[in-house]
This record gives C-alpha cells, structure tokens and sequence, in this order.
C-alpha cells in the first residue's frame, strides 16, 4: 500500500488566491467523443467532516482567515504526529491498543474544502445543519444485513465488509465516494458508452453505462447499478440496487444515489451528491466536495487489502476464546 500526500500544495494555491480559472469562465476540455474530459488521477482528501459541529448550526461555510488558521491547525498536528517515537515510551494500557497506524499511513489532507468561493464547514450541506436527520422513530442498522440468525462474530460472512477486504471504509469507493483516513485516489477513464471510476481504497472499479437502463433483474450489486448522462459540462450518476450489506448510515436497498461530477479547472472537479431513502432519512441528504487533480506522471498504486491480512482469523479466533471462557465448565 503506498500513499501519496498532494492535496496541500492545491489548497493552498487556491487559498492565496493564485487559481485563476473560475467555474464562469473555465473552458471544460473535450473527449475524442466530445464528452467533457474528467479523465486522470483525482484526490478528494480532505479533513473537512461529512457532518458538521453541532455547535456551528447552520454556519456552512468559514471565512478565507478562518480557514487558514485551521489548514494550518492541521499542518501543526500533522507535524507533530510526524515526529520520531520515544524509543523508552511505555507499552500501551489495555485501554489504548489501537496503535497500528503511525502517520506514515494517514493521508486526510490538509485543505478546508472549498465549493466555488465557500470554504465548507462540512460536506453535507443538506439539511441546512449539515447533519443526517432521521425518519421519527428509525433507529438506523450502520452494518448492514447479517445472514439470518448469525451474530456479529458467527463467521466472516457477518464481519462488516471492509474487515473482509469486499468494499472500501466509509465509503470511499461509494456512492457517495468519500474521503478517509487514506488511499483517497480515484482514476477515471471514460470511452462513448462506459465511464470507468477505479477506487484505490479497496481496488473498486465503479462501471457506469451512459445513456442506458438500470438492470431489470434488480440485483443488488456493490456499489449499485448505476447509470450516468450528460448535461452540459456534467456528468450525472443515478444509482439504485445497492447491496443490503453495503449501508450507507444506516440506509436501506431502496437508496437512490445521483451524483454530479463537474470539472471547473484544469485541476479541479466539483462532485457533488445527493442520497434520496425515505424509509430512512427525514429529508434527502446532499453533500458537495472537491477533488484535486494528482501531479503529471504519478501512478496510482494497488491498495492489495487482503494480501497477508491475519486480522479477520484472529477476531474470529478471539470470538471463539471468549465463548469457551463464557461457557460452563
């Protein structure tokens, strides 16, 4: 697994005002198919939240000062997490075991996302606080579908599929495609019928047919069966039959996804999504961010989530442990 950290570079080029091009006046680059051209390496790291503070209320956006200062926040953390391990420091506590990952592996960006000449206090933008708002009385299933009876530790087919090495954490590969913690890379390709979204974090390959028709035999497919257009200088995603097992805080197969993918400089695209499930949400969710192009030549490498990967067998080996200390002797 390798990562690549570029995002900074972007951001703060934009933030000191040495973008030029603007969404009004950019000339979108064409396809041989004359499609506006998204194709290439895109990042969409980025430590700006999906749901925003509650203490900031409907405060959706920063100002430029006040984006700076927190950029520079995370620089600062960034920096320090970076710095050499005390070679004498104590072994960790039994409450304090979860320390696989130093910052070598972290890759969360370091820019405030920034939609047109909003500096985004959160990715959600609706509902108008920035946070999921259920349905009165719902009390969203975050795992999705078990096999019937089994319980979280039966086998791995119970085990969420991230764990399994199926789907990307926290939907990364989407829909929606959000940032994590890393491997936040996306390589699109586009031909006259198909676009090609290919997801570093785990290895997703999203195929999105243009002009077509969803499947009638309603499979629930990962990531969906999706089905793109464009109109104008955007390329629309509408996305249905998402598999039971791949929720998306807490929604159900009946989830409509259509997302809207907008290229507004030469290294930028505007994306933005909106999540329709009335058994779930009080109102549709909506969300907006930024994806950086990568620099010129960098390849996009394999994340290979399931190679040497022993974690799985010894939760499940721990399960089994714990289960003969419970039982009767």
């Amino acid at each position: 697994m390798k990562t690549l950290k570029v995002n900074g570079l972007c951001a703060a080029l934009v933030l000191m005002g040495l973008n030029a091009a603007t969404a009004q006046d950019y000339q979108v680059p064409r396809t041989e198919f004359g499609h506006p051209d998204l194709q290439g390496v895109w990042t969409n790291a980025s430590q700006t939240p999906l749901e925003r503070p509650r203490e900031m209320g409907e405060q959706r956006a920063f100002t430029p000062e006040q984006a700076r200062e927190i950029e520079q926040g995370w620089l600062d953390y960034m920096a320090l997490r970076q710095a050499p391990s005390d070679p004498n420091r104590p072994p960790p506590t039994d409450t304090n075991v979860d320390l696989g990952y130093d910052n070598f592996w972290v890759d969360m960006g370091t820019d405030v996302i920034r939609i047109g000449d909003e500096y985004r206090t959160s990715i959600l933008i609706q509902p108008a606080n920035g946070r999921v708002a259920y349905k009165e009385g719902v009390r969203p299933n975050f795992f999705g579908r078990r096999p019937e009876g089994a319980g979280p530790y039966d086998g791995p087919e119970a085990r969420p599929l991230g764990e399994r090495c199926l789907m990307s954490f926290g939907s990364s590969g989407g829909p929606p495609m959000l940032p994590v913690m890393y491997n936040n890379n996306y390589q699109i390709v586009q031909t006259a019928d198909y676009v090609v979204i290919l997801v570093e974090m785990v290895h997703d390959a999203r195929i999105i047919k243009l002009n077509g028709q969803h499947d009638a035999h309603n499979m629930q497919e990962w990531m969906g069966d999706s089905v793109g257009y464009y109109e104008g200088d955007t390329l629309v995603v509408k996305t249905r039959n998402i598999n039971a097992q791949q929720t998306f805080r807490g929604s159900t197969p009946e989830m409509v996804v259509t997302e809207y993918f907008t290229r507004v400089a030469d290294d930028k695209i505007e994306y933005r999504f909106e999540l329709d499930d009335a058994n779930v949400f009080a109102e549709p969710l909506i969300g907006e961010v930024a994806m950086a192009m990568r620099p010129d030549g960098e390849p996009m490498y394999e994340y290979a989530c399931h190679e040497g990967n022993h974690a799985l067998a010894g939760i499940l080996a721990g399960a089994r442990v714990q289960e003969q200390e419970a039982s009767p002797q």
